[in-house]
């Protein structure tokens, strides 16, 4: 394989120099002094911090990934949550600090953001389902208003034909699984395009893009969603598919569910349908990328050792079969 390994690249990463003292002097240079208190949050592609401060509540920062994204996308991202805030939907926007919500120190860009607490969501519960739904609807409604100019679509090349290139060309899979699993790929690519042309033309928005159990956080006022970093334009039902699991007659109910709310603030067109699996089969193409291309930064294999093995490829290989098989069955219900 012509990658190299972790260890090699342990210092090389982007964020080798990002330790707590860098941390606590970036807040520092947006005049936010930190009181000692540091907590690494949950995260990955990026970096984020809890930091308690003197004077106030404590503050959540995110330093964005260097190279991933323009400032023109970041910006963005800021915007979009800023509309919703401002159109009463529950999110949390990048704070706005000397009139702006993007700032650098030390090479790294961050922003800073109100700590909103949370529990994740009883995604069993109809009730449950159908709250979000309208939240989603009213996100939606929002989305729907203008384009994203700097953030990139989802669709079939972009998560599925240019990961996919990208798998074959830095030699992740093992020699012996690689015709094989390229092979499947290309089928549920097939499958892909197949599912597209029976939507038909759809309207794209700006979405969530992530809209998963993990990033919808529950209070007694109900829901609130974060972490719009993966946010794109796409179909609506990007946002949608992600909340379903189960068997079969257990999605058609959930997301029944997800649309009775839904439906309250954002027309569904049912078309969109023909998409969850091709959607679903896309995400795990890109995912698998997604790992590859951070291998050589030291939190991805400490956080995900069962990634790159032989096991790992040979599920993905059976995962895709199923796949395949799933998006040549009807939609959830007829369309």
């Amino acid at each position: 394989m012509d990658h190299t390994s972790s260890q090699a690249n342990s210092q090389a990463h982007p964020f080798s120099r990002l330790d707590p003292q860098a941390v606590l002097e970036a807040v520092e240079s947006v005049g936010l002094y930190g009181d000692g208190r540091l907590l690494a949050l949950n995260s990955y592609e990026n970096r984020v911090y809890q930091v308690g401060l003197e004077e106030g509540a404590p503050v959540v920062v995110k330093f964005y990934r260097p190279g991933r994204w323009s400032d023109a996308a970041i910006l963005e991202e800021h915007a979009f949550t800023a509309e919703l805030a401002e159109a009463e939907v529950p999110v949390v926007p990048a704070s706005v600090i000397d009139g702006r919500t993007l700032h650098e120190h030390g090479g790294y860009r961050f922003a800073v953001f109100p700590r909103r607490g949370g529990r994740a969501p009883e995604l069993g519960d109809p009730a449950t389902l159908e709250w979000i739904g309208r939240f989603i609807g009213r996100i939606h409604a929002v989305g729907a208003a203008q384009p994203f100019l700097a953030r990139p679509e989802i669709n079939p090349q972009t998560f599925g034909r240019d990961p996919f290139d990208w798998l074959r060309t830095h030699g992740f899979v093992p020699p012996e699984l690689a015709a094989t699993w390229a092979s499947v790929v290309e089928q549920a690519l097939g499958g892909v395009a197949r599912c597209y042309e029976r939507a038909g033309d759809l309207p794209l928005l700006r979405l969530h893009g992530d809209c998963h159990g993990g990033n919808v956080l529950w209070t007694p006022d109900g829901p609130h969603f974060v972490d719009f970093d993966d946010s794109r334009m796409g179909p609506a039902v990007q946002d949608l598919w992600m909340l379903l699991s189960g068997e079969r007659h257990e999605m058609v109910g959930q997301m029944a569910d997800v649309l009775a709310g839904y439906e309250d603030f954002c027309e569904f067109h049912p078309r969109q349908l023909y998409l969850v699996e091709a959607l679903r089969t896309l995400r795990l193409i890109h995912y698998a990328s997604w790992l590859a291309m951070r291998w050589d930064d030291p939190a991805f294999p400490a956080a995900f050792p069962w990634f790159n093995t032989q096991r790992y490829w040979q599920d993905r290989i059976l995962e895709l079969r199923e796949q395949v098989a799933l998006m040549d069955e009807p939609p959830l219900w007829p369309v």
